[in-house]
């Protein structure tokens, strides 16, 4: 007898899915600028550095505009209203070594990718208010656009970090990865590492030891 496929969840909608997508090129597209501006090597390499910097800063500007387009849509404020709210359990993920066995009850977002939602704002809106000092040469005294430029440098690099710490915890997760391509996830998927949120679908509680119940189930 056949087994039955493995159902699947909803996990992004397409709104999501386009506001995380158009922003992740804009976002890619700032390092790949900023590194061509900040390395004299690749200066020389790709040349056209008026053009670069034009890139750069018209990316930058246009980096809120799908996020703020996206909260028209009711999934998409759903989903920051999700990131943006942290629970005991949330606290208790993050100070457990055992976070990604199962055992603690885990909703929509885990702890760690509320945070990396948290940052990533918290810095975007940095760089995006240091970035126009340090254009406004005619509005900002010379003062306010030097430390404007130290602080852009040094939040740029925190930031680029937190990407690509990000591009790898996702490409670990190919499963994930699939989630905010396609929308959706295997159940399976979403018991283990979401326990909370994939209970909501089946309209029960998650206990606090969602992998031992798994298993005695088997």
């Amino acid at each position: 007898m056949t087994r039955p496929p493995e159902r699947e969840l909803p996990r992004f909608s397409v709104a999501v899915r386009w506001v995380h997508g158009v922003a992740g090129v804009l976002v890619l597209v700032l390092i790949a600028t900023a590194a061509v501006l900040y390395n004299s090597e690749l200066q020389v390499l790709v040349g056209h550095r008026p053009v670069v910097e034009a890139v750069h800063v018209w990316s930058g500007f246009a980096l809120p505009v799908p996020v703020l387009a996206g909260l028209a849509f009711r999934s998409v404020r759903a989903d920051v209203a999700e990131l943006d709210r942290f629970t005991a359990r949330d606290w208790r993920w993050l100070r457990s070594r055992t976070r990604r066995d199962g055992t603690i009850p885990v909703g929509k977002f885990n702890a760690g990718q509320k945070l990396n939602g948290s940052l990533s704002a918290g810095g975007g809106a940095v760089l995006l208010l240091t970035g126009a000092v340090m254009l406004a040469t005619d509005l900002a005294p010379l003062s306010w656009r030097t430390g404007a430029t130290l602080v852009h440098d040094w939040t740029s690099l925190a930031f680029g970090l937190l990407v690509f710490g990000h591009l790898y915890h996702a490409l670990r997760d190919p499963t994930a990865m699939r989630g905010i391509r396609t929308g959706t996830v295997p159940a399976w998927w979403a018991r283990h590492e979401h326990a909370a949120w994939a209970a909501e679908f089946d309209d029960q509680p998650a206990d606090d030891h969602p992998a031992e119940d798994q298993r005695s189930r088997r």
